[in-house]
């Protein structure tokens, strides 16, 4: 029996302590590099729903104390692009700018006389 249970490792077949590991150990380090970033550990939640938040913030808190005790700046992260209002074609609709030209299908914008 015992020879079987080794075997599953050379499987692929990861054991549950390997993958909390796992996790937890993923949740540290985006908690690490959102702090890095400069990014709240609210955001940080918002932005990686599926990690475990405990983790998240424990790495935060670790990050947080490290840059603090060696007066490491934060690392601001790259603007995020911009949400265009493209429709499924790509290009922009004109209903966000002028609604009787969305339904002509005219994009020339009428002014009031």
């Amino acid at each position: 029996m015992t020879l079987l249970l080794v075997g599953c490792d050379q499987l692929g077949i990861e054991s549950t302590t390997a993958i909390a590991a796992r996790a937890e150990a993923e949740g540290k380090a985006i908690g690490g590099g959102c702090r890095h970033a400069g990014r709240s550990v609210e955001i940080c939640y918002g932005n990686n729903k599926r990690a475990n938040k405990a983790a998240v913030f424990a790495g935060w808190r670790e990050m947080n104390d490290y840059m603090r005790e060696n007066k490491i700046e934060d690392v601001p992260p790259p603007p995020e692009p911009p949400k265009s209002k493209a429709g499924p074609d790509g290009e922009e609709s004109a209903g966000a700018a002028d609604p009787a030209a969305a339904k002509t299908g005219s994009k020339v914008k009428k002014t009031a006389a």
